[in-house]
């Protein structure tokens, strides 16, 4: 069974569900990742997402271990062809409390570890992890451009950055003629956290109504969702709820969600990505620790909510007000 499609800015047609690999050689071994890529893309999935950093803040890791892993299953498998990879930058750290960033040096010498970490000349998109406001934003831009113009990636993307810093990049870029971002990634779930919530990491930005108004106004964007099932919260009790969504919205748009599953035979994590993929320009990010998990999350695009059930799931109030 097929994953369903999407398409990104330059006509590429990539599953409608991304790959997260952030704990391949880390939490989740080698042999198992290999199973987990090797079932992703068994069930038609082509989309896998890592980064430079993955995942450096573990015991014993030091960043790189994902790139490491994928280069070495795509080698094996002689993949390269028949997935699109994509990776980040900017978010490692090169010192105590010091990050890479996203000067001009940093990008150049973090794409070509990328590229050699992952045993391929080129990624399909390349991302500014987050924000760098210590450096120029037009040397962050011609960096990224030059990485494109040379080969080494065929897209940018821009994840966990302000909305208005996007605008304002994609239009330097387009003024002066050069590759700008396509593709933006940020946390979404169908739960949503309280205002100014505290999430798990301060670089960590949630989609908001802006930046998915932002997303609707211009069709050359794509919006790669990440922490869309709240690692596992929405099924398993031991994986209580982040504080962020500790407030009075969550408990209505659990039961609501609870009840949409129930009438259709399905999981809320299936129906929480089948809600996410209503939006034509949303690709959810998903992780699994085993290749068992994939089969539920990959039917979920084949999962369709009717108008009722859409109705349902919408008008149940994220952030009701205070009584």
């Amino acid at each position: 069974m097929a994953v369903s499609l999407r398409t990104l800015a330059d006509g590429t047609r990539v599953s409608a569900l991304c790959l997260g690999a952030m704990w391949f050689g880390t939490h989740v071994d080698e042999p198992t990742s290999f199973a987990i890529l090797d079932r992703f893309t068994e069930r038609g999935g082509t989309l896998i997402d890592t980064a430079d950093n993955y995942a450096y803040w573990l015991d014993g890791a030091r960043g790189g271990e994902s790139e490491t892993v994928l280069g070495r299953w795509l080698a094996a498998r002689g993949a390269r062809d028949r997935v699109v990879l994509s990776t980040k930058v900017g978010a490692q750290p090169v010192a105590p409390g010091v990050r890479e960033g996203l000067s001009a040096r940093a990008i150049q010498s973090a794409v070509d570890g990328s590229l050699a970490r992952l045993g391929t000349d080129h990624v399909d998109v390349y991302w500014a992890h987050v924000e760098d406001r210590s450096v120029p934003l037009d040397e962050t831009l011609g960096a990224f451009a030059d990485v494109v113009e040379s080969g080494k990636a065929r897209l940018l993307g821009a994840s966990n950055h302000a909305t208005w810093q996007v605008e304002r990049a994609r239009t330097m870029a387009g003024a002066a003629g050069r590759p700008g971002y396509s593709c933006v990634q940020l946390r979404y779930s169908y739960l949503a956290p309280r205002v100014c919530p505290r999430l798990p990491h301060p670089s960590h930005l949630h989609v908001t109504e802006e930046s998915l108004d932002y997303v609707r106004s211009h069709p050359d964007l794509t919006l790669w969702a990440y922490n869309t099932l709240l690692a596992g919260a929405y099924v398993r009790a031991d994986k209580p709820l982040q504080p962020a969504y500790d407030h009075p919205g969550t408990p209505a748009r659990l039961a609501v969600l609870r009840h949409v599953a129930a009438e259709l035979g399905s999981t809320p994590n299936q129906v929480v990505l089948a809600w996410l993929l209503t939006n034509p320009q949303l690709i959810p990010i998903v992780g699994v620790s085993d290749p068992g998990q994939l089969d539920e999350l990959l039917d979920a695009t084949d999962l369709e909510l009717d108008d009722t059930h859409r109705a349902a799931l919408d008008e149940a109030d994220p952030c009701p007000a205070p009584s």
